[in-house]
């Protein structure tokens, strides 16, 4: 019996749907996007380093999503274990589906939980996002297997780096490098959230003016 994973990635609804590498948009859309918040729980992110700052940055990029009407998916390594996603980051209001996992690569079970043809979290993306936005711990563990396995199937994977990070700097930093190798795109919160906002003047843009305003 094949795979549902391997199943899902085959199926013609998304391989039709999907960007060719050729005619993918640099720029990133609120229309193709979802953000993935990975694994900030509360066992894992008191030894990472610069632990408030990543943290306060992914809170920033989800307040963005929320105004700018990106959905996000949040995903729990084995949270019996690891307790649940931090306080700062739970329940937040753009999370539209909470996953738990095993694998060290969120992909499957995004693949199989969240953008299935029959589950209720892609209704506003129809099931098929084009570009994920990811944020969490950690960069070279979770964070970098999650985006090289969804390169592989074909989709435009963007890292936030201000948004990602490791309990050492060299496994931050060689995580990163080795996903830009790979042809995820590194840049910035602040960065993605002004690409989904797109211009100045329209009805959403006065909360993002001031959300940017009070970040820090």
């Amino acid at each position: 019996m094949m795979n549902p994973f391997r199943k899902f990635f085959r199926d013609k609804r998304w391989h039709s749907k999907r960007m060719d590498k050729t005619s993918q948009s640099h720029r990133l859309t609120v229309q193709q996007s979802q953000l993935v918040v990975i694994d900030v729980q509360e066992r894992l992110l008191p030894m990472i380093q610069d632990q408030q700052s990543v943290s306060a940055s992914i809170r920033f990029l989800m307040d963005a999503a929320a105004i700018l009407a990106v959905s996000a998916i949040v995903t729990e390594q084995y949270p019996r274990g690891l307790g649940s996603t931090v306080e700062l980051l739970r329940n937040h209001p753009v999370t539209i589906k909470t996953l738990e996992k095993l694998r060290f690569s969120a992909a499957e079970a995004l693949a199989t939980d969240a953008w299935a043809p029959d589950a209720s979290a892609t209704q506003r993306l129809g099931g098929n996002p084009q570009q994920i936005v990811l944020a969490g711990i950690e960069t070279h563990v979770c964070v970098q297997q999650t985006a090289l396995e969804l390169c592989e199937k074909g989709l435009q994977v963007v890292v936030a780096a201000d948004c990602v990070g490791s309990r050492f700097a060299d496994d931050h930093q060689w995580g990163l490098h080795r996903m830009a190798n790979a042809g995820v795109v590194i840049t910035t919160a602040e960065a993605i959230a002004f690409e989904w906002c797109e211009r100045a003047g329209h009805d959403r843009f006065k909360a993002f003016s001031r959300l940017v305003r009070d970040r820090r």
